[in-house]
């Protein structure tokens, strides 16, 4: 489970051998705006979906803050990858209800119900962001649908967002949509009271993804 990270944490994208070059590189950046250098490794870790991971470190030459480094495939405090829950959040914008998503994907429903509870107590600001990352990405978008709640809007502009990197950005943009989102978030999807005013949408826009 990714609840005990022991430091602050920057999101990178899921190539381990790009991120560890970038990182050497100097072409991370802390919060802060200094740049990352390599500062080992946080504990090994297990998360459904993605498989056994251990974090990078880095550690800012400016504000001298450890990070750990983790992948957008996952998402803070929770054992299951991005894409997994994603799926969960998908099956219930159409109306799907939390036992019916535990049984098809194999979790437990205490599980999928605070998925689906945490998601919705944030949909609202997810869907704020990510509408933001996609008039930047493509500014003459339609309009999209409207849907009777606000779960589903937010599920459905975390589709349109992906659509648009891939089409603008090509292999940058090339992650799934829920790992988009997961990088949007600061890997905070699921977390309490999500707030839009500490994350920066033009970040994915860059090469951090």
């Amino acid at each position: 489970m990714l609840g005990a990270l022991e430091a602050p944490v920057v999101m990178v994208g899921i190539d381990v051998v790009e991120v560890e070059r970038r990182l050497r590189a100097g072409e991370l950046c802390c919060p802060c705006g200094g740049g990352l250098a390599p500062w080992g490794h946080a504990r090994l870790r297990s998360v459904r979906g993605v498989g056994g991971l251990r974090p990078r470190r880095g550690r800012c030459d400016t504000c001298l803050v450890t990070h750990v480094l983790l992948a957008v495939s996952c998402v803070l405090r929770r054992a299951d990858g991005a894409d997994v829950i994603g799926a969960a959040l998908r099956v219930k914008a159409v109306g799907v209800g939390h036992r019916p998503i535990a049984a098809v994907l194999g979790r437990p429903v205490s599980t999928v119900r605070g998925w689906l509870r945490a998601f919705a107590g944030n949909a609202e600001t997810v869907r704020g962001l990510l509408t933001a990352l996609l008039v930047q990405l493509d500014p003459l978008t339609a309009p999209l649908p409207v849907h009777p709640g606000v779960v589903a809007d937010a599920v459905e502009v975390v589709g349109a967002c992906a659509a648009a990197a891939r089409r603008r950005l090509g292999v940058i943009g090339a992650v799934s949509p829920w790992q988009l989102a997961s990088a949007v978030t600061g890997g905070c999807l699921l977390a309490p009271r999500l707030s839009a005013v500490s994350i920066n949408t033009s970040w994915p826009l860059g090469s951090g993804v």
